[in-house]
């Protein structure tokens, strides 16, 4: 039985680990990749430890996407 289930805009993306990311009660991180959402996995794993969440996403927003981009700093005009 799933952890608990997570709406993707609550997890964070990972650039180092190419993957959107969630707490895990043990300290560590749930993770899932941009390839596992694309091939329609809900299951988001823990390296550490035995527990799992369920991703709630619409499978349709990932097909043929790319990773988030890292967000825009505005620079000012002198």
């Amino acid at each position: 039985m799933s952890y608990d289930d997570v709406e993707i805009e609550d997890m964070e993306w990972n650039e180092e680990l190419k993957a959107y990311t969630y707490p895990c009660p043990c300290g560590d991180l749930f993770q899932i990749t941009l390839a596992d959402l694309k091939m329609g996995e809900e299951i988001a794993r823990c390296p550490s430890c035995s527990l799992y969440i369920t991703v709630i996403y619409n499978m349709e927003d990932f097909q043929d996407a790319a990773p988030p981009a890292p967000p825009s700093i505005p620079i000012a005009a002198s």
